[in-house]
């Protein structure tokens, strides 16, 4: 996938635990993980909101676009 999740970067810059994150946030230690590893498909929008919000920056402080991983997957259109 083209977009390429930095949470993990902006959790140290803020020196914040997944476990105080989630709590912070809502949402559960696992679903938290994945959303940092990028085992995740997708992202409600409330979920982001809610995580710059708590870290206080911006969607782009979290979510990157790299378009040489999208060049080298195959779409079917």
């Amino acid at each position: 996938m083209a977009i390429i999740l930095r949470l993990d970067r902006m959790m140290a810059d803020r020196k914040m635990s997944l476990n105080e994150l989630s709590q912070k946030v809502g949402i559960s230690n696992v679903n938290l993980s994945n959303l940092k590893t990028g085992k995740v498909k997708a992202i409600r929008f409330s979920t982001l909101d809610a995580i710059c919000r708590v870290l206080e920056c911006q969607p782009g402080d979290i979510l990157e676009y790299e378009a040489k991983k999208c060049e080298d997957e195959s779409f079917a259109r």
